[in-house]
């Protein structure tokens, strides 16, 4: 994929279903493939970026900044989008920094977020979320102090899901800030992976040996919001 500094889409799809926990009673036959296919992915100023929307009904505008900065804009009530910069492949010793704003009016994450193969597993460190908390969904493990803050350990199963490869089975490994950092303005902190990989695996979670993409994500659905984020 050839690099962009900026990516503007308003767009009409099918609604796909935002990647919540989910158990293995969920219906997810009407989801939509939305990670195999992205919008957008390749570097920026240095950096990996992802981007992708369902269009639904929604008006989006994700750009690239300068270094690891993005910025992404999102309105409308309607469809699921992710979008963010970082690494790839990711890695399982980074401490990763981000600053900036983060203002989600509905339901939205803003993560680490990344993906392993051999294992296939879809992971995310959520530091900060709107009106939906993620940890409501999955099955707790146990908690882990990371970077002197609390984080609730979880995990989860999807099935026939849309992934990197396709629609597969797989699980979805969580770590949720608790508290979480307060949305709706300025917001920064740092992310040790190597303390919740091992927490994890403590738990029985162990990631795929095949890092793909580790990014600073901002995800939304059926909502509105902002955020301006630079990854270090």
């Amino acid at each position: 994929m050839v690099s962009f500094t900026a990516l503007a889409l308003t767009l009409a799809a099918a609604i796909s279903a935002f990647a919540l926990p989910t158990d293995a009673t969920e219906d997810t036959t009407h989801v939509h493939d939305r990670r195999g296919t992205p919008n957008g992915e390749g570097t920026s100023n240095g950096y990996y970026y992802s981007w992708w929307s369902d269009g639904a009904d929604q008006s989006a505008t994700y750009t690239n900044g300068g270094g690891g900065n993005y910025a992404l804009s999102w309105s409308g009530n309607n469809g699921n989008l992710v979008g963010g910069k970082g690494w790839n492949p990711g890695s399982t010793s980074r401490t990763i920094s981000y600053s900036g704003t983060y203002q989600p009016n509905g339901n939205s994450y803003l993560s680490v977020y990344g993906w392993t193969r051999n294992a296939l597993i879809e992971y995310y460190v959520v530091e900060s979320y709107g009106s939906y908390n993620p940890s409501s969904a999955a099955s707790k493990k146990g908690t882990v102090t990371c970077d002197g803050a609390s984080y609730d350990v979880l995990s989860t199963w999807r099935y026939n899901a849309p992934s990197i490869d396709g629609t597969q089975t797989f699980q979805q490994f969580w770590s949720v800030r608790n508290p979480k950092k307060n949305p709706g303005g300025s917001i920064s902190g740092s992310v040790t992976v190597s303390c919740h990989f091992n927490a994890w695996r403590n738990f029985g979670m162990t990631l795929g040996s095949n890092h793909y993409y580790q990014i600073v994500a901002t995800e939304g659905y059926f909502s509105n919001g902002r955020s301006n984020i630079t990854v270090s």
